[in-house]
């Protein structure tokens, strides 16, 4: 009885719904309040236009629900009745506007018993009106976001269900804050607050009168730049009206649309001057777009041009747009833009014959079109890679079929390296070193132009794999302050050996078949194929910049996923230089990428970012936790290796010089800047007198006393359970270390200790093979080692060294 009830409440929240509305966000809208049990009876959206339906009704179509497709629902202002009497045939109790065009009339609108709510892409009553994100950027807010409202005759105006908010990114474009927030966010929302109606659970909030605002909808002739504004206006308004309708100037007696831009903080770069209209100083064309400026003299750099014929080219290459000369295809290459034209017809069949000056957006083509194009294309023809921003670029078909062949023929592939370096003669040698951002196979600068010093440990001054390897142990030297002699064996040494490593398990990653019950009369076979995770962020600290690099960018490529690493921000120089040599070694463009900077912005950004779906950081706990919380928002795989307070525990049947010796170098390795140095030593009380003596005599050879202190406690003879607790009183578990000449006490120990790694009779020896990662708050997850699947079994690493007297055990 109780299951039966349950059942019945549950199939009463559940509503009728019409949804009213167009475009993917309705179709996933549509999709979703059906996934969730809501009965979708009526889908009401725009004729289909050049022939091709809107998602909404494909998708409504596929599954049977009942489709109509008004051009309209009034005329001069007065309901059309034979569109609202089909609209009420089909017993809607809400109505769900989630991306909607067109205006509803009120008969519409309060006939369900629900109302109608509506998706508006602001925080009400900021910004009412149709290009309501538009206008959040033109006005430069700092928070965005929508809201879900119930409708009335106001259009924007009826009370507040819910709202949610997203901060606005200095660089953010509509496609950026759609993409990442507006979209995803409101199709959730939306069926959030259908369930709370369902529920009798949806307020109804008054629009406060306060802050709110009309702006009415941004057309072509008034997105003229208005050019005496500081830089940050300009700004404003250029990325405010990105892409449409796009804010223009005029340069050479034509309207010129600019695309994309960023606020550009640095020296003024080189570049050929450019007269724009109404602007009181030329813009540059530089290399990396055309900057512009502000009258506060600040400036604003633009990546993309569009002229008033459609065409699209990079703001950098303004004077040699023209300079390409026309190709002459051959009979093979005839054939091939033939094949295009025809797929071009499939898709602009309200196109009667398309010529070369044919425009693919100008002939009804979209967004969606251009992905339906290109996979077309990229069945007909394999070898050749289109991307969509190379429909942008070339949008009539004479000019597509220009780029097509020269991709086709290879001509913009290999094209050379182009590296910016800061050379410095140190070590008797020059080094060359670059120190641009590395994404996508290139080395360019930071959207916003800002750069940062990188700082010289030995003396304060600021300067910006094996074949190499003098050269990186020199970068590693005067980047992180290594020695140069530990960064040539260490540093670059085993960032040598990890990469070799790793290679030999590219082709080894097999998958595995798996024993399944056989009782049932039917024979399975069941088998695992492992694959990769994709895009893996990898953020690594500064006392050990390379080998940290290999450690974890190896082992990801292997596994044949690609990486965006952020080096520390004091340490980037290594990273840089490791992302050129991976160039000049072939590796595949976009599989490498290198972001220098803060933690805070870029080791945020990486761990947010909803494309990426492995974090590996090696780092304090404190920013270990953050992570896995911003790794949360899609439930990213993360491996953390955290911080250490690491035992050393020292009993009174080992060899004494041997235990100092290595004791020393556990504390004191590369300065002590060592995540399992040996925080904490416990020495057995009848040894302990004598192992401070001669670690006070062997520390006598330093001149002074800086960095690391050895913490030195006694235990007492004989209480190995006592040296345990105090060993594992403590939230951290990254390594730890015991000497002893008892092999079964040392077994004994290594099971007890609460740490990723134990190191018998020696310290600090890892290798490549070994898994290494820690415990507890010293985090999860492994570094080197074989290639495991994903396991809930913590691994444990225990060296021995190989002195090591083992018992001796009678053959049987």
């Amino acid at each position: 009885m109780v299951c039966f009830n349950s059942f019945y409440q549950a199939y009463q929240h559940k509503l009728k719904l019409a949804l009213i509305g167009q475009s993917i966000f309705g179709q996933e809208v549509y999709n979703k309040l059906r996934k969730e049990g809501h009965k979708v009876v009526g889908v009401f959206t725009v004729p289909d236009k050049n022939g091709q339906a809107d998602p909404l009704a494909l998708a409504a179509e596929k599954d049977g629900t009942p489709v109509f497709k008004f051009p309209r629902w009034r005329a001069k202002g007065k309901p059309i009745q034979e569109v609202v009497a089909a609209y009420k045939s089909v017993g809607a109790e809400l109505n769900v506007l989630p991306f909607c065009t067109q205006f509803i009339p009120m008969d519409v609108i309060d006939c369900p018993k629900h109302g109608s709510i509506i998706y508006h892409p602001s925080i009400l009553p900021r910004h009412r009106g149709a290009s309501a994100i538009n206008w959040t950027l033109i006005q430069g807010d700092k928070k965005a976001g929508f809201t879900i409202f119930w409708a009335d005759d106001g259009l924007d105006t009826g009370p507040i269900l819910l709202q949610r908010e997203c901060d606005v990114g200095q660089n953010d474009t509509v496609d950026d804050l759609y993409n990442r927030f507006l979209f995803p966010e409101g199709i959730k929302a939306m069926v959030e607050a259908v369930h709370l109606i369902a529920d009798g659970k949806a307020p109804r909030i008054p629009q406060p009168k306060e802050g709110a605002t009309y702006e009415g909808i941004q057309k072509k002739e008034n997105a003229e730049i208005s050019w005496n504004q500081p830089a940050a206006a300009l700004h404003n308004w250029i990325r405010g009206h990105d892409k449409v309708p796009g804010a223009w100037a005029t340069i050479d007696g034509q309207v010129v649309t600019f695309y994309g831009s960023s606020l550009l903080d640095a020296s003024v770069p080189a570049g050929q001057e450019l007269a724009i209209k109404g602007a009181s100083r030329p813009g540059l064309v530089t290399k990396n777009g055309l900057v512009v400026f502000g009258n506060d003299g600040k400036m604003v750099l633009v990546r993309n041009l569009q002229f008033e014929d459609g065409k699209m080219i990079p703001a950098s290459k303004y004077f040699s747009a023209d300079e390409t000369t026309a190709l002459e295809l051959t009979e093979e290459e005839k054939k091939m833009a033939e094949d295009i034209r025809a797929i071009w017809k499939g898709i602009l069949s309200n196109v009667a014959v398309i010529e070369d000056s044919t425009d693919f957006f100008k002939s009804g083509a979209s967004s969606m079109h251009v992905v339906r194009m290109l996979e077309e294309i990229k069945q007909k023809y394999s070898g050749l890679q289109l991307q969509n921003e190379d429909v942008y670029m070339a949008t009539k078909f004479a000019d597509f079929i220009q780029m097509a062949v020269r991709k086709f023929r290879g001509e913009d592939k290999e094209e050379e390296l182009v590296i910016d370096y800061i050379s410095k003669n140190v070590n008797n040698m020059t080094v060359n070193m670059p120190y641009q951002c590395f994404i996508n196979g290139h080395f360019i600068n930071a959207d916003d132009g800002k750069t940062y010093d990188t700082i010289n440990p030995a003396d304060g001054s600021v300067n910006l794999m094996e074949e190499h390897q003098e050269e990186l142990a020199t970068i590693e030297s005067i980047d992180s302050g290594a020695v140069y002699t530990l960064a040539l064996k260490t540093h670059v040494g085993m960032s040598v050996q990890t990469f070799r490593y790793f290679a030999g398990w590219c082709d080894k990653i097999q998958g595995a078949t798996i024993p399944i019950n056989q009782a049932r009369p039917n024979h399975n076979l069941t088998f695992t194929k492992k694959e990769p995770i994709g895009v893996c962020a990898i953020v690594i600290p500064w006392n050990y910049p390379l080998m940290m690099l290999a450690w974890k960018s190896a082992a990801c490529l292997a596994a044949g996923n690609t990486l965006v690493l952020k080096p520390a921000q004091v340490t980037p120089l290594t990273s840089l230089k490791f992302a050129e040599l991976s160039a000049k070694a072939g590796f595949p463009k976009g599989v490498i990428n290198i972001l220098p900077g803060s933690g805070g912005l870029v080791g945020q950004h990486l761990s947010e970012h909803p494309d990426v779906r492995k974090v590996g950081f090696t780092g304090s706990t404190p920013t270990g936790k953050q992570i896995m919380k911003s790794a949360a928002t899609n439930l990213k795989k993360v491996s953390l290796e955290l911080g250490g307070k690491s035992p050393l525990i020292i009993f009174n049947d080992c060899e004494l010089d041997r235990a100092v010796k290595m004791g020393m170098g556990a504390v004191y390795f590369n300065k002590g800047e060592n995540c399992i140095a040996a925080g904490r030593l416990f020495v057995e009380e009848s040894i302990h007198d004598e192992f401070v003596r001669k670690v006070v005599r062997y520390s006598k050879t330093k001149e002074e006393s800086f960095g690391p202190v050895m913490v030195i406690s006694k235990f007492k003879n004989g209480d190995v359970d006592g040296v345990l607790r105090r060993a594992n009183t403590t939230e951290y578990g990254l390594a730890s270390g015991v000497f002893t000449k008892d092999i079964s006490k040392a077994l004994y120990i290594s099971e007890k200790l609460e740490a990723g790694t134990v190191f018998i009779n020696t310290y600090n020896k890892t290798d490549v093979a070994a898994p290494f990662g820690g415990f507890k708050q010293s985090g999860f997850g492994k570094d080197l080692g074989k290639l495991f699947s994903p396991s809930l079994i913590s691994h444990l690493t225990v060296q021995i060294n190989e002195e090591t007297t083992l018992p001796v055990v009678p053959c049987v």
